[in-house]
Formats: C-alpha cells, structure tokens, sequence
C-alpha cells in the first residue's frame, strides 16, 4: 500500500512539475515571474525523478549567491524596489488603460504579481542575510 502511495505522489510531483515547467517557459516571454517558476517545477520535478537532483543543486547554489549579493548594497536595494515599483505600476497601467498594448487585467496581473514576488524574494533574501551576519558575529 505504501509503495502505492508513493508512485501516486511522484506521479503528482512531476505532473505539477511539469506544468510549472512550461508555464515558466511561456513567462520567459510574456511578463510574469517566468524564471521562477521553471526553477520551482525543476526542483519539483527533482523530487519525483531523483536523478535530476544534480540538475539543482547547482542552480539553487547560484540562486542563494544571486540572492544574497541582490541585498549587499543599499544601492542594489534602492534598484530592486525601484523595478517593483514599476512592476506594480505598470500592472495598474497595463488593466487600465485599454490604449496600451496587449492591455487587460491578464497581464496587468502577471505584472502586479511579479512586482509582489520580487518583494517577497527581497525581503527574504535581506531576512537571510541579516541572519547569516548577525550568527557570524556572534561567533566571533
């Protein structure tokens, strides 16, 4: 019965993986978090299909460098809040506005949603590495 449920949730994992997959391929050229969502799907996937976990493991490791060197700098903050700021703005202007271009709530949501995921990684990754500072120099 066990093994039964397993193959049913390694099923589940990589049909969802899969999807994420190729609905982040689709955002890579519409306007929406398209990158994240192909990372989420792989590392879905990875967990369906073990052998793509070596797939991963790199790609997370760049990821936490990537976020970590995002918050170093007030300058690098002051940049990222800026680009949500207009990605939320821009979301407002694109579901308003019917003169712009592929105008609609559609993509004025995609945008809104990346602008709110670009916050939520931001705040993250500075919550990361105050941590990481604040242990470092408590071993010292």
């Amino acid at each position: 019965m066990a093994r039964g449920v397993e193959s049913i949730r390694r099923t589940l994992l990589g049909v969802l993986g899969g999807i994420l997959v190729v609905i982040g391929v689709a955002l890579l050229v519409l306007p929406g978090p398209g990158l994240l969502l192909v990372f989420a799907g792989v590392v879905l996937l990875s967990r369906a299909v073990p052998a793509l976990d070596r797939f991963v493991a790199p790609v997370r490791t760049r990821a936490m460098r990537a976020a970590e060197e995002s918050v170093s700098s007030r300058w690098r903050i002051a940049g990222s809040v800026l680009v949500g700021v207009f990605l939320v703005t821009a979301g407002v202007v694109w579901g308003l506005v019917p003169q712009v271009p592929y105008s609609g709530w559609a993509t004025g949501a995609s945008l809104i949603i990346s602008g709110m995921v670009l916050f939520a990684l931001l705040a993250w990754s500075h919550r990361r590495v105050r941590a990481a500072r604040a242990s470092s120099q408590a071993s010292r």
